[in-house]
C-alpha cells in the first residue's frame, strides 16, 4: 500500500494560496513594507525561492536568496548567473522561483541585467509600464563575479544601470567540482589547490571584490552574512533603493567545498565575522565605510574578537592549518586578517579612534 504524504500546513493571510506565483497587477503603486518580525514575515510574505529546489542539505545560499527577497519592495525581475543556484532550482521541466527569472551564461548576469534595466526605462519613457519601479536583481556565484563575470559587471557599474547585485560567495568553483576561484582564500585546499607536501592549498589571497567595486564610485557596496540577518535585509533594501548600481558581497557557506557539518552553516558565518574575517560594512559615496551590526560591536569592544582559529577549526579546507608544522601558515593568516581589520578601522567612520 502506497501512502501518500500531504505537505505541511503554511501560514498565510487569509484567502492567500500557500505558494503564489509573485504575479504584479499593471497600475500596481504600493511598496512591500520591510518587515522584521518573524513571525509577520512567515504570515505575511512569500520568498522569491519556494520548497523543492535541490540545493545541497546544509547549503547557505538559498537562505542568501530568501532573506534578499523578504526585503524586495515590489516587482522584481531577477537575474541568475550559471551555478549552483541556478542548476539546483531550475532542473527542467520545474522551477522553484517565485518570481519573474532569467537564466543566463556565467559570464553575463550583470550585462543581462543592464539590458533588462534598459528596457524598463524604454518601456516607462513610453508609456508601456504601468507599474512605478520594477526593480533587476542579480545572484551569482563567486566564479560568475570575481573571474569570469567581472567584465559585465564593471562595465554594469561604469554605465550606472539601476541593478542590484548580489554576490552569494561560497569562495570556490564549487557547481563544477570546487575549484579554486578568485574569491578562494589562501591555504584553503581545493581540487585545483591541493594540500600535500609541494602545497599548502591556494597561494594566493582573496580577491577584494567589495572594495574594487568601492574604487567604481557606485551608489552602495556592503558586506553580509545571512547569520546576520536584519543587517542583511536593511542592505538589501537599501541596495534596491538607490539610483543606480548597488553591490552586496555575501558571504555564503558551502558543507560540500568547506568540509563542515550540515548543521553548522550559520555559526561558520557568525564565526567568519568575530573573527573579523569578514567583518560587515557598507559604503556610500556620502557617508564613506561604515562598520554595521557585529563588526561595529567588535570595534567598539575589541575583546570580543576572535581568533582566526576559530573560523578554520571546524573546517576540513582548512585541516592542514591545525597541525604543528603548520603553525607559520595560521599565523600568517591571522597576520592579514589583523591587518586587514586595522585597514578597515582606519577607513570606517564610525569606527572608535
Amino acid at each position: 500500500m502506497v501512502v501518500v504524504k500531504t505537505l505541511p500546513e503554511i501560514p498565510v493571510k487569509k484567502g492567500e494560496p500557500p505558494y503564489k506565483i509573485w504575479i504584479f497587477e499593471p497600475g500596481e503603486k504600493k511598496e512591500l513594507p520591510l518587515i522584521f518580525n518573524l513571525r509577520q514575515l512567515a504570515e505575511q510574505r512569500r520568498p522569491a525561492l519556494l520548497p523543492g529546489h535541490r540545493m545541497c542539505a546544509g547549503c547557505a545560499a538559498p537562505i542568501v536568496v530568501k532573506l534578499a527577497s523578504f526585503a524586495f519592495r515590489g516587482p522584481t525581475i531577477v537575474v541568475n548567473a550559471t551555478g549552483c543556484l541556478e542548476v539546483s532550482t531550475t532542473i527542467y521541466p520545474y522551477t522553484s522561483w517565485a518570481v519573474p527569472w532569467i537564466h543566463n551564461a556565467f559570464e553575463n548576469a550583470a550585462a543581462t541585467a543592464g539590458g533588462i534595466e534598459a528596457g524598463i526605462k524604454a518601456m516607462k519613457k513610453t508609456g508601456r509600464l504601468k507599474y512605478d519601479h520594477v526593480d533587476v536583481v542579480v545572484f551569482a556565484g563567486d566564479g560568475g563575479t570575481y573571474d569570469i563575470g567581472f567584465q559585465a559587471l564593471s562595465g554594469m557599474a561604469e554605465r550606472g544601470h539601476d541593478v542590484l547585485y548580489i554576490l552569494y560567495d561560497n569562495e570556490a568553483y564549487m557547481n563544477t567540482g570546487i575549484q579554486r576561484s578568485g574569491g578562494t582564500p589562501k591555504y584553503a585546499w581545493t581540487t585545483t589547490s591541493p594540500v600535500g607536501s609541494v602545497l599548502p592549498g591556494k597561494g594566493e589571497s582573496k580577491k577584494p571584490i567589495a572594495e574594487i567595486m568601492v574604487a567604481h564610485r557606485i551608489p552602495y557596496v556592503a558586506t553580509a552574512t545571512p547569520a546576520h540577518w536584519m543587517d542583511f535585509m536593511k542592505k538589501v533594501r537599501k541596495g534596491i533603493e538607490v539610483n543606480g548600481p548597488a553591490f552586496i558581497h555575501a558571504l555564503s557557506s558551502c558543507d560540500r567545498g568547506w568540509r563542515h557539518e550540515e548543521s553548522i552553516s550559520i555559526e561558520i558565518l557568525r564565526r567568519a565575522v568575530d573573527t573579523c574575517y569578514f567583518p560587515l560594512w557598507e559604503w556610500t559615496p556620502e557617508t564613506g565605510y561604515v562598520l554595521t551590526d557585529r563588526s561595529l560591536v567588535i570595534a567598539r569592544n575589541p575583546s570580543l574578537k576572535q581568533p582566526i582559529e576559530k573560523f578554520v577549526e571546524v573546517q576540513g579546507r582548512f585541516r592542514h592549518l591545525l597541525r604543528p608544522e603548520n603553525k607559520e601558515l595560521l599565523k600568517q593568516l591571522q597576520e592579514y586578517v589583523d591587518a586587514m581589520w586595522e585597514d578597515l578601522l582606519k577607513r570606517a567612520s564610525n569606527a572608535p579612534r
